[in-house]
């Protein structure tokens, strides 16, 4: 039976959980997550995922290398938060762009609902998809908020836009 451990990071917007199987990062979030696994505590399974985000909430850091566990999900989903995983620290794509790349036949509308059920939002960038007209939404309930405060981390927004 496959097993998770779970973690939290403090970060400045708020406390990051983080879910790792033995095969990598399956879920990560700004509320309590549960992923369907039987749970361990194995602080060694969560430290190289959580050492990378403390950095990259630093500035220090501007690509990761946590493993990823895909195998919680398939189809198109998959294909798009593949795409997605893709996508440079600092650059942004639009809903539109991200179905091209993900070479799947799922409109730019699809694409954001997709998005907002990201499991893995930060390490699987959804932050830097973008409305054709804006920022559009952001998902884990913490709001399009978070979201301009983490392009404006990644120097992709400048602090005096922070109105838009």
């Amino acid at each position: 039976m496959a097993t998770v451990a779970y973690a939290q990071l403090p970060t400045p917007v708020g406390a990051l959980h983080v879910a790792v199987s033995e095969d990598g990062l399956v879920a990560t979030g700004w509320r309590p997550l549960r992923v369907g696994l039987d749970e361990v505590h194995d602080p060694d399974r969560t430290a190289f995922v959580l050492g990378e985000l403390s950095r990259y909430f630093a500035g220090e850091l501007k690509a990761f290398e946590t493993p990823i566990d895909w195998g919680l999900m398939s189809g198109s989903r998959l294909a798009v938060l593949r795409a997605l995983h893709g996508v440079p620290y600092g650059k942004v794509v639009t809903y539109g762009e991200l179905a091209r790349l993900s070479g799947t036949s799922v409109p730019a509308r699809g694409i954001g609902s997709i998005m907002g059920s990201n499991p893995i939002p930060i390490v699987v960038p959804c932050h830097r998809v973008l409305a054709a007209a804006g920022l559009g939404g952001f998902s884990g309930g913490v709001g399009v908020e978070t979201k301009r405060w983490l392009l404006t981390h990644e120097g992709y927004l400048q602090p005096s836009l922070l109105d838009l």
